[in-house]
Formats: structure tokens, sequence, C-alpha cells
């Protein structure tokens, strides 16, 4: 118990910092700074299955 409340004092007091420092940081830029095009992913590599192809085990007593 003793651990929770130290815990969550803590992260308060971060918050709470952070809350008080918001206007010093200020927000963030509108302009957006990554491109907003899609990822082009057609080009997929083949991938090579190794072992047997996994079976769903319904009845656990059936093995």
């Amino acid at each position: 118990m003793f651990l929770l409340t130290t815990v969550t004092l803590c992260c308060a007091v971060v918050a709470g910092a952070l809350a008080v420092l918001e206007p010093v940081f200020g927000k963030p830029p509108e302009k957006q700074v990554a491109d907003s095009r899609p990822i082009e992913n057609s080009i997929q590599p083949q991938v090579r299955v190794v072992g047997a192809p996994f079976v769903l085990n319904i009845n656990p007593s059936q093995r």
C-alpha cells in the first residue's frame, strides 16, 4: 500500500510539473513534417515456412 501511494504521488508530481511548464514549451507546430503519402508495399518478398502448418487443437483429448 505504501509503494502504491508513493508511485501515485510521484506520477502526480510529474504530471503537475508538465502541466505547469506547458506554456513554456508551447504547442507543437500545425505544419506536418512527414509526407502524407501511403507507403508502397507492393513488393513483398517470398516467405519460407519451416515445419508443419499450424492446426488449431479444438479437442485437447485427441492429439
